[in-house]
């Protein structure tokens, strides 16, 4: 049984590093850039994605410059609501 635990442990942890590490891309010309921010236009939409001194770029992009943008997505602030009562719970 305590094998059984460390291997879900083991696993847990491996399946939340794994979550954290995702990334995603968006390809499209750029419309801004500035140190701390690029604006790429996909197809109807416009993607603003903040950038800082640790992004790192093979060159410095350029307004109409085609890019291909690997991002990940990490929660900045959580903000809980309770779930309210049944209304069975009530009675």
């Amino acid at each position: 049984m305590f094998r059984s635990i460390i291997v879900g442990v083991a696993l847990f942890g491996s399946l939340a590093a794994s979550a954290a590490d995702k990334t995603y891309q968006v390809t499209g010309p750029v419309l801004e850039v500035s140190p701390t921010k690029i604006v790429v236009q996909k197809g109807s939409e416009k993607w603003q994605l903040a950038r800082d001194a640790s992004t790192k770029v093979s060159a410095e992009p350029k307004v109409g410059d085609k890019v291909t943008v690997m991002y990940s997505m990490t929660a900045t602030n959580i903000e809980v609501k309770p779930a309210g009562t049944s209304a069975k719970a009530k009675k």
